[in-house]
């Protein structure tokens, strides 16, 4: 690793540190930068640990035992991972670092600053990987003893059985995999817990707060069912609460450590926030999500009138809804349906249904009881019973809310889920069988197979209520059976239909149609599959890219025994200017699109990919007219995916484009000169490289200057922090894949807002 100091200060570090810091390093880096009311904190780095493990001579020892390892061996595992970390705890820490860090906590405060010790492994926080729980956390921390000996206890934490476990499932080395920790002032906490900025099973646009008495803890472990507050962003008010009845708070102990304390009856039932705060904490999370551009989980305190950030990481559960298929029937349906005897209710936490038998969990040791396909009944996870939930087919808990551990796991699991239904352990029995509905929280005697209903409309009924946005939000599409899918999103339209696919899946080159006479078969075809998508989008835009298939692609069809062999297809023949080149080929293509347009189909525009100056396009025009096409109404437009196609883009206005459309994939790779199938240089792939922006801001400027549409259909088009990037600059549309749409919308959504405000302020 590059040689890094053994501390770092939050105000020194940003999120591009994580390999130094961790993930919860990095995140309270980046968040202090952009002024979130994040407690002061400093980080032991992981540069300190390795150093800690080569300077004691204890590395290749600690790595030797864990080679080979089977992690589904329970007892090979507690053994293993127990005999790591009395290594790890038997050497003393190297002096120099004894110095540094003390020094450190030295600067926090003059008499002792109370901290909390978190660790923050180099691999935690992922945007595809929580790693939740999987190492310890010390709070109520007093004095340079208890400091050393808390960070050290970090350290070895990063071999418990859960961790090395857990590393293995997701496929990362140990010894890639180091930790840093985290030293922080401790908040002492009148009120805390967990937000999500968008709704953790959904995705939809809403903050779930949920909060506690006390110190966090007792809402991350799910010692306790705490309050859940549901602030919607759009309206800016808070539109559904829970208060939950809370038995119990955890606050510091002395010195060192922490104590569970019970609540009096007032104090169980009463509301911990107010609405104020909860829309305070609401407008912090939109902050970090807007900053980080994706939805973010966030722990929160609260003392007096001051809020606190204690820790924010990515969402790594969000499950879109399936868009329906057409004439599919609708599975959400089944929620309505009775599903049998109720025998308790809880809070939906993660979606499913699933029955089996019940083993009740009271202590870890009893995890051994649970066989693959039985429902985990417990008073609350924690970290150690991730290899039984890992089994199980549902889990249901006493305790907890939507952000509770078992709530978390669960979801990343696609486990069905029910926490917090009070007295599961009380009512169920060893062996029961019951069914859960992870969706609607809700436990059914026996096993019950959900029915299936018919009507589609179930789903849009249930649907929220659209997100209206002044740039229009459009759809990819390749396969008309697509369609309805595509259409069910509420898109304003088809940004990119790729005909390719259409005429990839006849197995046979258009030159094949030609050669034996098949021009109406082929034609017919196109037809079909176009009016398909047209018929699903009336009077909405439907853009139609015309052929592009690499010869590579066309090789392996009937017809394509004669395409010649390319070094690199992708810079080689396809694209307008293989069809200016094979004229019958496009004009087969024409053919189909002029009896579209004739049949009353004005809604279908046309764009050529692959130009490279403006007489490309004036020659493929000329050839439509000469076949026909009235080219003065006709909707043409260009693909932007060559460098040289957004530096013309003025003198392409004026040869007649209606629309232009950016194709990232290509344009990045042509400017920055990377193939994107060559794994040799995939890691130079870079969508925002400064070269591509100033192209692409470019383009939309000149567009709109002359009131042309300007659109983006590539895969950047679906990521939300570049399509941000892009409302900023004044696209006129984006196309996005089917299963982008709804955080597409939402995040051009959110941009919009933030432009008027600013403007609102600025005018003020």
């Amino acid at each position: 690793m590059k040689e890094m100091p053994n501390v770092l200060w939050l105000e020194e570090i940003k999120k591009e540190d994580i390999i130094s810091v961790g993930g919860k390093g990095a995140s309270l880096g980046e968040m202090t930068a952009i002024g979130l009311p994040v407690p002061k904190a400093f980080v032991v780095t992981a540069q300190a640990f390795r150093k800690f493990l080569v300077e004691t001579g204890i590395e290749d020892t600690l790595f030797r035992r864990l080679e080979r390892l089977d992690v589904d061996d329970n007892g090979a595992l507690e053994s293993v991972s127990r005999d790591v970390q009395d290594l790890v705890l038997a050497v003393g820490i190297p002096d120099h670092i004894k110095a540094e860090v003390v020094d450190a906590y030295a600067r926090m405060g003059a008499n002792g600053t109370v901290v909390a010790v978190r660790s923050s492994a180099t691999a935690e926080d992922l945007p595809e990987a929580s790693f939740a729980g999987q190492q310890e956390t010390f709070l109520n921390i007093l004095g340079d003893d208890a400091l050393l000996d808390a960070v050290q206890r970090c350290w070895a934490s990063l071999y418990g059985a859960r961790a090395i476990y857990y590393r293995a499932k997701q496929g990362f080395d140990d010894r890639s995999v180091n930790i840093a920790v985290v030293v922080q002032e401790l908040i002492r906490s009148e009120k805390s817990g967990v937000m999500f900025t968008s709704h953790p099973v959904t995705g939809e646009p809403l903050t779930i707060v949920e909060g506690s008495w006390g110190l966090g803890e007792a809402v991350v472990s799910g010692s306790v069912s705490p309050d859940n507050y549901v602030f919607d962003l759009r309206s800016e008010r808070v539109v559904d609460r829970l208060i939950a009845e809370k038995e119990i708070m955890i606050v510091p102990e002395g010195k060192h450590g922490t104590k569970i304390v019970e609540l009096s009856a007032k104090e169980r039932t009463a509301p911990v926030l107010t609405d104020a705060e909860v829309a305070r904490l609401a407008m912090l999370g939109k902050i970090a999500e807007d900053h980080y551009g994706i939805p973010q989980d966030i722990e929160w305190a609260i003392v007096g009138d001051d809020v606190f950030i204690l820790q924010s990481r990515p969402i790594t559960t969000i499950r879109r809804p399936e868009i329906p298929r057409a004439g599919a029937e609708a599975a959400g349906q089944q929620k309505n349906t009775p599903l049998g005897v109720v025998l308790l209710e809880g809070q939906g936490a993660s979606p499913g249904i699933a029955s089996g038998r019940v083993v009740i969990v009271r202590d870890v040791k009893e995890t051994s009881a649970v066989k693959d396909g039985d429902i985990l009944v417990t008073k609350m996870t924690n970290p150690d019973m991730v290899p039984a939930m890992r089994r199980v087919s549902a889990i249901i808990t006493d305790e907890g809310g939507m952000t509770c551990h078992a709530a978390i796991v669960s979801r990343e699991l696609g486990t069905p889920a029910v926490v917090g239904t009070k007295k599961a352990t009380k009512i169920l029995n060893d062996g029961q069988i019951v069914t859960v509905d992870g969706e609607k929280g809700t436990i059914y005697e026996g096993a019950v197979e959900a029915p299936t209903a018919a009507a589609p409309a179930a789903v849009t009924a249930a649907a929220p209520a659209p997100v209206i946005t002044g740039t229009l939000v459009k759809v990819n599409v390749s396969l008309p059976e697509a369609a309805q899918r595509a259409a069910a999103t509420g898109a304003d339209g088809v940004g990119l239909l790729r005909i390719e696919h259409l005429i990839l899946g006849l197995s046979k080159t258009p030159g094949w149609y030609i050669e034996h006479d098949e021009e109406e078969t082929f034609i017919a075809e196109l037809y079909t599959g176009i009016k398909t998508v047209l018929d699903a989008f009336p009077g909405k835009p439907v853009w139609v890219r015309t052929l592009d298939a690499p010869t590579d692609e066309f090789r392996n069809m009937e017809g394509g025994e004669d395409e010649p062999l390319e070094h690199n297809p992708m810079l080689g023949w396809r694209g307008i200017r293989r069809d200016l080149q094979s004229p019958g080929q496009f004009r087969l293509q024409v053919e189909a699109f002029k009896r579209l347009w004739a049949a009353g189909y004005d809604n279908l525009g046309v764009m050529f990919p692959m130009v490279n100056h403006p007489r490309e396009f004036i020659k493929a025009r000329a050839m439509m007219a000469e076949w026909g096409v009235d080219v003065e109404t006709a909707t043409l437009g260009v693909m932007i995916e060559i460098p040289s196609s957004a530096i013309l883009v003025e003198d392409f206005i004026k040869a007649g484009i209606r629309f232009a459309s950016f194709g990232t994939n290509d344009l990045i790779q042509y400017t920055l000169a990377i193939d994107r199938n060559n794994e040799n240089v995939a890691d130079m792939y870079e969508p925002e490289h400064p070269a591509v922006l100033r192209l692409i801001d470019y383009a939309i400027q000149t567009c709109r200057a002359h009131g042309v549409e300007c659109s983006i259909c590539g895969q950047a088009g679906s990521d939300p922090k570049m399509v941000t990037w892009l409302v900023e600059h004044g696209i006129s549309s984006v196309s996005a894949n089917i299963d982008a749409i709804p955080r597409i919308r939402e995040a051009v959504a959110r941009k919009e807002r933030q432009i008027l405000l600013d403007a609102a302020r600025r005018n003020a």
